[in-house]
């Protein structure tokens, strides 16, 4: 089924956690960046009009631009572990934001009744305790992993792979 998903993209993850999600997590290989989700799963692409586009420029537009780092390893239900950013506040703001814009979207579907804002880098069960050992050594002696959140990107899968489909930007 054709869907679509609100990111914030961070590619200065890549070098720390690349290999890792490679190996341990299969939305990889079908084009998901290194990410933290902001909205998923949002509408089928083919009905993200320009009016729809607009919603989201006006939701997003008025939230301040920030920065960020993720500096802590993190686990759901012993099978997804993911790099969690010091501060949650903004990206539970902008989730919270779009939601609200758009009701008919819950994050996650409404599986969950918490925001937990997180960067996944593995969906096995079996490797949990290796990966988040990785991570641990990887971020000792670290600051962490910092970024800038300037836009947000709406990317769409409607042929198996995820593709960007715009960028919409944060108040500067």
């Amino acid at each position: 089924m054709a869907t679509s998903a609100f990111v914030v993209k961070v590619p200065e993850a890549e070098p720390m956690v690349a290999d890792l999600r490679q190996q341990y997590d299969p939305s990889t290989r079908v084009g998901v960046p290194a990410h933290i989700t902001v909205l998923y799963p949002f509408m089928a692409p083919e009905h993200i009009t320009p009016s729809v586009l607009s919603q989201a420029h006006r939701v997003f537009s008025s939230i301040p631009a920030f920065s960020f780092r993720l500096d802590a390893v993190g686990c759901f239900d012993k099978r997804v572990v993911f790099l969690r950013p010091a501060v949650p506040d903004p990206f539970v703001a902008l989730t919270t934001a779009i939601a609200g814009e758009f009701p008919d979207y819950p994050p996650f579907g409404g599986r969950h009744s918490e925001i937990v804002p997180h960067l996944t880098v593995s969906v096995e069960p079996d490797v949990v305790d290796p990966v988040s050992s990785a991570l641990h050594r990887r971020l000792q002696g670290a600051v962490g992993i910092e970024s800038r959140c300037t836009h947000i990107t709406l990317l769409e899968n409607s042929s198996g792979r995820w593709v960007e489909m715009c960028k919409l930007d944060l108040q500067s």
